[in-house]
């Protein structure tokens, strides 16, 4: 229950300075997308993404006076969950396997609807589990900002500031992801 509402994140930040009980508030507000956000990065079993995130939130809260409150507090928050994945895909010595994607109409919509030259590709439906395929098979440089901009909604500026890359990149790194992405898609229609 958001007790805060009209506070922004980086307002909400300031009084968990002296309020640690107001740092709930935060994890109120981005359990879920984080959640969404780690499982669609690939940790796969409920226990894993908990640590995951349990881990993301610990060391946002260890860090909250470093925090520069001039800056997207959502951003560095991504960042940090980013980071813990990253950790936590090395301790278990595994690949990223990506997630399901049950939203594969709604999202492949959007990417078509962002750009005039999308691919034709992107009229048709493809269900969950092609595309779920296709993510997993995108170079890793690829597959993070697509996954951000796509399914996180998150703009070039945030997504810069997550993966820690000049923004110039991260329009590249979309622009051949989908191009990428796209030459998956239709291999795997191909094949079917």
């Amino acid at each position: 229950m958001d007790k805060y509402p009209s506070d922004t994140d980086e307002e909400l930040v300031v009084r968990t300075l002296t309020d640690r009980n107001v740092f709930a508030e935060l994890i109120d507000r981005y359990e879920a997308k984080l959640t969404r956000y780690v499982r669609r990065l690939g940790v796969r079993t409920v226990e894993d993404i908990q640590d995951v995130l349990q881990e993301t939130f610990i060391k946002a809260y260890r860090n909250l006076n470093g925090f520069d409150t001039s800056l997207s507090f959502s951003s560095w928050l991504y960042r940090i969950a980013h980071n813990e994945a990253v950790s936590w895909f090395r301790k278990q010595h595994v690949r990223p396997e990506g997630n399901l994607i049950a939203d594969s109409e709604e999202i492949m919509q959007f990417i078509a609807g962002t750009e005039s030259s999308a691919p034709v590709l992107f009229d048709q439906q493809v269900n969950a589990a092609v595309l779920n395929d296709a993510l997993y098979h995108l170079d890793e440089k690829y597959r993070q900002p697509l996954i951000l901009r796509y399914f996180e909604h998150k703009n070039y500026d945030e997504i810069s500031d997550i993966l820690m890359i000049p923004v110039g990149s991260v329009g590249t790194l979309i622009h051949r992801g989908k191009k990428q992405l796209a030459s998956v898609i239709d291999t795997a229609a191909v094949r079917i």
